[in-house]
């Protein structure tokens, strides 16, 4: 049986993430501030936003690591705050870099010692992970961030069996982004318009995409968009 290591599945992606892996099967682990509901997982609580919360993990993983299979490890973790480059605190574009980056560094150098032929370490990236928009400049600085730590995962582990990729998503339907939205309708009918499939993306279609590149490794190093094509303006 293998074994899930996800973080950020209270709700959203992540949420769904960890309910397919528990329908194919898996031993499933959320790390999040808040439980994930979902029957047959395993909460950790951890603040990862919080620096050095990361590292204390290793206690509550190794006895779930030293008896895995292939293990699947998925850095979903993240948040978006509406900030510019002429504004952006210091205070805050740290603690974004925290969890968006240190976080899944430091759980890389728990886990990577257990992970056997076949494990995966995927990475939940955006459609900000390779261009920018106005208005978001912290979330789109560390996205960018995460690609290089994905691509250097990819080389440094070349050869060991274990394979790397990052999801992006484009706008999906989660409890983030409508707190973004708020009751705008407008904004909505904006976003959605951006989309060639005139939607939003349902959480469920990146945990299939997530699912199908666990099992993989042709992907390895790739950085693949999952954003249903969006019109560019």
């Amino acid at each position: 049986m293998g074994l899930l290591i996800v973080t950020g599945a209270s709700s959203g992606i992540g949420r769904a993430i960890a309910t397919r892996f528990v329908l194919d099967g898996y031993n499933v682990i959320n790390i999040s501030r808040h439980p994930c509901a979902e029957r047959g997982v395993e909460n950790i609580r951890c603040d990862l936003a919080v620096p050095g919360a990361a590292d204390s993990l290793a206690v509550a993983l190794t006895p779930w690591l030293a008896d895995a299979g292939p293990v699947c490890l998925v850095h979903n973790a993240s948040a978006m705050h509406l900030d510019r480059v002429d504004n952006l605190a210091s205070a805050d574009l740290r603690a974004g870099l925290e969890l968006n980056l240190v976080a899944p560094n430091a759980l890389n150098r728990i886990c990577i010692p257990y992970l056997r032929p076949g494990s995966s370490i995927l990475y939940i990236g955006s459609t900000l992970a390779e261009k920018a928009v106005p208005g978001v400049a912290g979330y789109i600085i560390a996205k960018h961030g995460l690609v290089g730590l994905m691509r250097a995962t990819c080389q440094d582990l070349a050869g060991r069996g274990i394979h790397t990729c990052m999801i992006c998503p484009g706008f999906t339907d989660t409890r983030q982004l409508r707190a973004l939205i708020g009751d705008n309708a407008d904004t909505l009918a904006s976003i959605t318009a951006l989309s060639a499939f005139d939607r939003l993306i349902e959480p469920e279609e990146i945990a299939a995409a997530v699912a199908f590149a666990a099992r993989a490794p042709v992907f390895n190093g790739a950085l693949i968009h999952a954003n249903l094509g969006q019109r560019e303006r």
